[in-house]
């Protein structure tokens, strides 16, 4: 049987409160809010806290989808779902869109939350990555007050970020999507971590790729973005020559681990691969041919 070890249990009447009961009890308190990774860390004793810190009841204060023109502003506390229906994410940022369809199951959809898929840090999660693409920043508050973090700086390792113990992830905030992009995923069955995933936002400039940013997950310590495969492509025209060039450079940047799901080879070839029908696919629906 499976438990976890003995903590002490805190709800958080208000954002301010939970910052001040982080720092009340220090490095042994954690927060949860949908609780599907805490969770079933606790159980396994890979995570301990000496207190949880519950912030689920804050809907009030994080729970919302706000579209103002040029970015997108989503809650800490919006469920997957909540971000799979929106019809202004699926209009304008279908990359999101792409990725929350390929996020675990219904249950984990209808109760896990943003903030906690970004503050958690797994790097085989797919948001991250999606973020990363989409050039995004998160706001976050502490006893010192609020700041934003670029997605760029967020994740320093696996299950760590660059956020100080106290500070609570508020908000993600999404530039305005690009012409185009797309997310893609392989897994061994519904609901899995990915074997490998990449997500890719662009901008075309007449024939050429004008802008884009591209970033990884499950194949690497933390989430990646490949850099090196963005340089290759940015200014070049698409095709199947320059797709297999930057998918070259993608292999190569990221650092994937052998596991259950495939062979460091194995993984670098699903990179080589679907950078090429991801960067298609977002090329496609920035030139209208694919909504």
């Amino acid at each position: 049987m499976q438990v976890p070890a003995r903590f002490e249990y805190e709800v958080a009447g208000s954002v301010r409160e939970a910052v001040e009961l982080l720092e009340r009890y220090g490095e042994g308190a954690r927060l949860i809010a949908g609780g599907h990774s805490l969770i079933p860390m606790m159980k396994l004793r890979l995570a301990a806290p000496e207190v949880v810190v519950d912030i689920s009841g804050l809907d009030s204060e994080l729970r919302y989808i706000e579209d103002e023109g040029e970015a997108l502003r989503i809650g800490a506390l919006t469920r997957h779902r909540e971000v799979l229906e929106s019809p202004v994410v699926r209009e304008r940022y279908t990359l999101l869109a792409d990725a929350e369809r390929m996020i675990a199951d219904p249950l984990v959809r209808n109760m896990g939350t943003i903030g906690g898929d970004l503050a958690n840090a797994d790097p085989a999660e797919d948001l991250p990555a999606a973020f990363v693409a989409l050039d995004s920043e998160v706001v976050v508050r502490g006893t010192n007050g609020e700041r934003t973090v670029h997605i760029d700086d967020l994740y320093v390792g696996p299950y760590e970020t660059s956020l100080d113990h106290g500070e609570v992830l508020t908000e993600v905030r999404v530039p305005r999507s690009p012409g185009g992009s797309a997310y893609s995923k392989v897994k061994r069955k519904t609901g899995d971590y990915a074997a490998a995933a990449i997500g890719v936002a662009l901008s075309m400039g007449g024939d050429e790729i004008e802008s884009i940013r591209i970033g990884l997950c499950g194949v690497g310590s933390r989430t990646l973005r490949a850099s090196g495969a963005e340089d290759a492509l940015t200014g070049e025209r698409p095709g199947s020559e320059a797709y297999s060039r930057a998918g070259e450079i993608a292999a190569e940047e990221c650092d994937p681990i052998e596991d259950a799901k495939g062979s460091v080879e194995y993984k670098r070839d699903l990179v080589r691969v679907l950078l090429g029908r991801t960067v298609a696919r977002a090329v496609e629906r920035a030139s209208g041919r694919e909504v």
